[in-house]
């Protein structure tokens, strides 16, 4: 199984990155047979969703190079990890517009997620939890959540001790559903 750690700001100087690569650094260290990949959403330079053609009957063929490698990148995963930041009280445009840029790579895979913010990225997550329920996507019902105040210093991000557990047992409910999904 596969679960792919979506880094999902695709700013220059972003509070995600470290995120992300805590996530996945604590992921990568786990055992079993799962393998996770860090998956860069700013990497993919996924443009603005304008073709008249709705991705859900694209059959997984885009017109655009970007949007295809994103296509192979996602629908490579059985499983998924939003690590989203939260903006003006909402997910980030340029990961929903990705997210929306594709269609059946999404159905039925289930999802967790991990959010920082102001208040932990607690109304991204929500609204994320409307959003992939338009693709059938199981939802993990833990959440990790990073405060832009308390968890960061100087710029350094700074996990507690807690969140080792925490992440872990995010982990391992997505790992479970993923498996109950698949069989």
């Amino acid at each position: 199984m596969k679960i792919g750690i979506i880094l999902g700001s695709i700013r220059t100087e972003r509070a995600t990155a470290a995120v992300a690569r805590y996530v996945y650094d604590l992921a990568a260290q786990r055992d079993g047979e799962t393998t996770f990949e860090l998956i860069d959403l700013a990497t993919f330079d996924v443009p603005l969703l304008t073709t008249p053609i709705h991705p859900m009957v694209a059959n997984k063929n885009y017109g655009d190079p970007n949007v295809q490698r994103w296509s192979a990148a996602i629908d490579a995963c059985d499983a998924y990890v939003f690590v989203t930041p939260e903006y003006n009280h909402g997910v980030p445009g340029g990961f929903k517009n990705a997210v929306d840029s594709l269609g059946a790579e999404w159905v039925g895979k289930p999802v967790a997620f991990i959010g920082h913010g102001s208040v932990g990225g607690v109304r991204a997550i929500e609204q994320w939890r409307q959003i992939v329920a338009n693709f059938s996507m199981p939802v993990v019902r833990a959440e990790v959540n990073f405060n832009g105040f308390t968890h960061w210093s100087d710029g350094e991000f700074q996990p507690e001790d807690r969140h080792v557990d925490e992440v872990g047992g995010v982990l391992d409910e997505l790992e479970g559903l993923a498996r109950t999904v698949r069989s």
